[in-house]
């Protein structure tokens, strides 16, 4: 329940769809040029607050009760929702974007808590399906929920700022969930070790820095300067997960660390700008929804065949999940925006189906420490992708020039994204390649430890402490 709700919830607060409420929000606020620019700046502080909050929210989670973290961060996704209906000034809406990202950035962790300390493969499995849904329908449900123009409604821009009804639903769920289980005894997580508090806060630095760069590119900075630091972002990225997933105590037998990145990078940083560019010639309103929610189903039935697979078969997952990722992408090369919503289901669905698989098959062999340190490392490859799409987009649009025809704008922002594409294609080869040596020759002591104090019942569910292991 808590995965299904709060997983949403949280994800959701991450696009940034002001662009679309500029109109309206100028006209009732009284804004100049740079002040609107300065508007679209404050809807986009969401995902930098997520990303500073997530490493002190996984330490949290670790120190506190995670259902409790649960419902402070949902208590500030919808504290956040409720100053931006009020909000009649840029810096009450940039505060509200922030405090939304920073509830989303303690939810994550404490669902994630949540469904390892379970201890079985279906909630973890779950629980990276729906996170794999969540980023690739994120834009789609955002970009849909963008009110309609109407004269008679002035204030209705508001209602780009706000959470959708996905979070009330979600705190009365964890509400319903979690308070009761306060009297049913849990079994206990593994010890909180010096090694892994420094671990998990250990990225803070470099993220931080990254997400602080990536507010600072919006200041007029060149096409060029913002790929630069988009791609020193994802090596830097990249050699923290490979680093992490050989230390003692982040590192997991599979690699979800680099298979954490995979799923950041190419899911809403690939699906967000397809479906701007579906809206194109019909607004945000009139995209298909179909082929993205056919994606978000395909991510989360994905993740449920990894736990038919034995742990054998785990690594050989990863690698397909990464090759579906790969033909979805590829696809999308060769399919028009604008076609139909078959065109657009064909690479969606595989797509997500990889994105899914790889992420569970990853994620069932690996400690709660090694989780943490994936999911930390998953939501910057997010907008590091983010800003390496737009900022290619943005080198097309401004080599046509300043005159630019509409037809011709279309043609610029389609052929960034293509470019986008070929760059994603390698990155899913690399990363690939890179959890697969990875995980190499490896098993975490913390799973071993976890699997040896449970007996295996009737359908292999946990059951009660079994002792010392012989």
């Amino acid at each position: 329940m808590v995965s299904c709700t709060a997983i949403p919830a949280a994800v959701l607060t991450i696009p940034n769809t002001m662009a679309y409420a500029v109109p309206a929000a100028a006209a009732e606020l009284a804004l100049t040029g740079p002040q609107a620019v300065e508007l679209v700046r404050a809807g986009g502080l969401a995902l930098p607050a997520l990303l500073l909050a997530v490493p002190p929210a996984a330490l949290a989670a670790r120190r506190m009760p995670p259902g409790l973290l649960l419902l402070i961060g949902l208590a500030l996704m919808f504290g956040g929702g409720l100053a931006a209906r009020y909000a009649g000034a840029i810096p009450v809406a940039a505060a509200a974007r922030a405090v939304q990202g920073a509830g989303a950035g303690a939810v994550l962790p404490a669902s994630l808590v949540l469904a390892w300390s379970c201890g079985r493969r279906l909630p973890t499995a779950l629980w990276a399906g729906v996170l794999a849904a969540a980023l690739m329908l994120a834009m789609p449900l955002r970009l849909l929920a963008v009110p309609a123009a109407r004269p008679d409604v002035a204030d209705g821009w508001r209602a780009v700022l706000e959470p959708s009804y996905w979070v009330l639903g979600a705190v009365l769920a964890a509400a319903v969930a979690l308070l009761p289980a306060r009297a049913r005894p849990r079994g206990p997580l593994p010890a909180l070790r010096h090694t892994e508090r420094t671990q998990l806060l250990l990225p803070m630095v470099p993220v931080g820095g990254f997400a602080v760069l990536a507010v600072m590119t919006t200041y007029g900075w060149s096409p060029g300067a913002q790929l630069l630091v988009g791609v020193i972002g994802l090596l830097a990225l990249l050699g923290l997960a490979v680093v992490g997933s050989r230390d003692a105590t982040t590192g997991s037998p599979l690699g979800f660390a680099v298979v954490a990145l995979t799923a950041g990078a190419l899911t809403l940083p690939v699906v967000a700008p397809l479906a701007g560019l579906a809206a194109l010639p019909v607004g945000p309103r009139g995209i298909p929804p179909a082929p993205f929610v056919a994606g978000a189903a395909a991510a989360v039935v994905g993740a449920l065949a990894a736990t038919l697979i034995d742990d054998d078969g785990a690594r050989r997952a990863i690698l397909a999940g990464h090759g579906l990722a790969l033909g979805g992408v590829c696809l999308l090369l060769g399919v028009d925006p604008l076609a139909g919503p078959w065109a657009l289901t064909a690479p969606l669905v595989p797509l997500g189906a990889g994105i899914g698989l790889a992420l569970a098959a990853a994620l069932r062999g690996t400690g709660l420490a090694p989780a943490l340190f994936g999911l930390v490392l998953c939501l910057p490859a997010v907008l590091i992708g983010q800003l390496v799409v737009l900022s290619l987009q943005s080198g097309q649009i401004q080599w046509l020039g300043t005159s630019v025809a509409s037809h011709d704008l279309v043609y610029a922002l389609t052929a960034g994204y293509r470019m986008w594409l070929a760059v994603a294609g390698v990155l899913a080869v690399v990363l690939a390649g890179a959890a697969v040596a990875s995980g190499r020759h490896r098993r975490d002591p913390a799973t071993a430890g976890r699997a040896r104090s449970c007996t295996v019942g009737i359908g292999g569910e946990p059951g009660t402490p079994a002792g010392p292991a012989r």
